[in-house]
């Protein structure tokens, strides 16, 4: 294949101008609030277990022998090791990866700002954001709630914890989508959510959909919502249509932890992906976590919904398929 000769980046300089203002901003935000700003490895020798990401590989030489590594898909793990130490809070900008991801919101690699807060619940952290989203658009930002399930009845005219793999299915096909997700419950609530629900949030203002299911939320904690129902202590943030950002009040338990990372491992087995190593510092850090919530935010998919952008390669100054 002939090489493109364009070098040209896909993000303009006014852009580029505008993105260094907004990250200049959420820094002074923590600095006034005293978060502590840490750097973490990209490079781990652990990997993600969740299904529904794909760690990218690579090889590098440890002691002269070689190894294979991932790149993070997150600073999670590793901020989640310095909490257990340092036990104040700390945040991080930072590039992260996820394998066979492109499109108009996506990209292999992207910048993401995460921070903890000890002794947060999640009404204390929804409060944070709404604050820090005022302070980098100098406006008033107001946050409504909304529960997955009345997202869904709402939206979709289906509730998605009483519903079976029939009504799903059914419910797809009424709406004109023809994928088939088989027999998987949450691969069809995943399908409907992304295809009926998620493009309706977050126009009048930002909305936090709260109380998802257990499936969607590894690293959580559960509660019991008002109907009974399993629910993950977990909310996101939408914005015109678009998730911004993703919270816990954090899992602790180690035990809980490594059962959850190994009943990934087993349906990656089942359906043909890989198993991945399992961060084994992490779990030895459980027993020291203080208690806490956490939130991880997309820096370049905010940028595109504060500028009314399009397409992630304006908010990007090369994208992967360019680098």
């Amino acid at each position: 294949m002939k090489p493109t000769t364009d070098y040209a980046p896909t993000m303009s300089l006014a852009n580029a101008q505008k993105k260094a203002e907004l990250l200049g901003k959420i820094r002074q935000f923590f600095a006034e609030r005293k978060v502590l700003e840490v750097t973490t490895p990209i490079l781990s020798h652990a990997g993600n277990t969740d299904v529904y990401i794909e760690s990218v590989a690579a090889n590098f030489h440890d002691q002269g022998k070689l190894t294979t590594g991932y790149l993070h898909t997150s600073p999670e793990f590793a901020m989640k090791r310095l909490l257990a130490s340092y036990r104040v809070p700390i945040y991080q900008i930072c590039q992260v990866f996820r394998d066979n991801e492109k499109g108009r919101r996506h990209n292999v690699e992207f910048t993401m700002l995460e921070w903890y807060r000890p002794d947060f619940d999640l009404d204390e952290l929804a409060d944070e954001l709404a604050a820090l989203l005022t302070a980098v658009t100098g406006q008033t930002i107001k946050l409504c709630q909304l529960s997955y399930a009345d997202a869904f009845v709402k939206y979709a005219g289906i509730h998605p914890f009483s519903a079976d793999v029939d009504a799903l299915r059914q419910c797809a096909i009424a709406h004109g989508i023809r994928l088939d997700m088989g027999s998987d419950v949450q691969s069809w609530l995943d399908l409907l959510f992304s295809h009926l629900v998620e493009p309706k949030l977050g126009f009048e203002m930002p909305t936090l959909i709260v109380d998802y299911p257990p499936a969607t939320a590894a690293l959580a904690k559960m509660s019991i919502d008002t109907d009974g129902h399993q629910v993950a202590r977990r909310f996101e943030l939408y914005m015109h249509g678009c998730e911004i950002a993703n919270a816990y009040d954090e899992l602790a338990d180690a035990k809980e932890l490594a059962d959850r990372f190994d009943a990934d491992n087993r349906t990656r087995q089942q359906l043909g992906l890989p198993t991945m190593p399992i961060d084994a510092h992490l779990l030895a850090a459980c027993d020291d976590l203080p208690a806490c919530s956490g939130i991880a935010l997309g820096v370049d998919r905010l940028f595109m919904v504060l500028n009314q952008l399009n397409d992630i390669r304006h908010a990007i100054a090369i994208t992967t398929d360019r680098a």
